[in-house]
């Protein structure tokens, strides 16, 4: 068996089409999309992600701004600037990229950005509508994950479906989202005592981990589909939780990295954008 590869890039591609398409007709009754992202310090790994994030933005016709401040930035400042994101109505996503510096309380400064303009889907007023099944603006990694697995030929109605890592980001609202989509889950972690057991008879898996070499061919069902969310640097290379080469003999289907998840959650970032646009303007 040959897995077919997920191709996030083509996937993202695709699904930005259709996002273009509903900007320009926003943009033709008057309302531009408009992300604005907070960077806070200077490192590298973040300032590239924050410009792919603008580029990406502008490229589907979105207003997008990167507001840069220094290192030293302390708490307060930071929480002014965000306020003022909050009250002008021309902005209708904020995103503060982390991590922050140590000076800085990540949590309060998640609680403190508009619930209508988290498209980051981080603060906890719209993860609790997230498991209440409300409307809210889910988390985008999770939704990029579903977004992958739509394009993997198969139904996820009444899957065995085994998540690895159970962080507020990535695990716990992805299997939430699956449980929606009638899979049986698995929330696997650290503590659990029957990981290869329950990965071997799993019809889908999804490692969010950062854990190079967690899963092997001998932890695959053949035939499964395998969404490894990873994202580690190792001798200057980004590697997955999943042994690829490997793990690609047996399952049907397989996200690469880098190239699977990562183009998704980018992608989702501008849904939750254009998303926050018609929902400020009654749209």
């Amino acid at each position: 068996m040959v897995a077919k590869v997920l191709d996030g890039r083509e996937i993202a591609k695709n699904y930005r089409a259709g996002l273009q398409e509903e900007v320009e007709k926003l943009k033709s009754e008057g309302i531009t999309p408009n992300l604005t992202v907070v960077l806070v310090g200077n490192d590298g790994a973040s300032q590239s992600y924050v410009n792919n994030k603008k580029k990406s933005a502008e490229k589907i016709g979105m207003k997008s701004e990167i507001i840069h401040l220094e290192e030293t930035t302390t708490e307060e400042e930071l929480l002014k600037v965000i306020d003022q994101l909050n009250n002008d109505t021309e902005v209708h996503g904020i995103l503060v990229q982390v991590p922050l510096p140590k000076q800085i309380e990540e949590t309060k400064i998640l609680e403190a950005i508009s619930p209508e303009k988290d498209v980051d889907g981080f603060s906890p007023i719209n993860i609790g509508r997230l498991y209440a099944g409300m409307e809210t603006y889910i988390p985008c990694t999770p939704l990029g994950i579903m977004e992958i697995l739509k394009n993997a030929d198969m139904s996820l109605e009444g899957a065995d479906v085994a998540v690895i890592g159970r962080s507020h980001i990535v695990g716990q609202p992805v299997a939430k989202l699956l449980t929606d989509a009638n899979a049986t889950v698995t929330l696997l972690h650290s503590r659990s005592k029957n990981m290869k057991e329950v990965l071997k008879r799993s019809d889908v898996i999804v490692s969010a981990v950062g854990k190079p070499g967690l899963v092997t061919k001998e932890d695959v069902k053949p035939g499964a589909v395998i969404v490894d969310v990873g994202n580690t640097v190792v001798d200057g290379k980004l590697t997955g939780d999943v042994m690829y080469d490997e793990v690609a003999e047996v399952a049907s289907a397989i996200t690469p990295v880098p190239g699977g998840v990562g183009p998704l959650t980018i992608t989702m970032v501008l849904n939750n954008t254009l998303l926050a646009a018609k929902r400020i303007n009654n749209k």
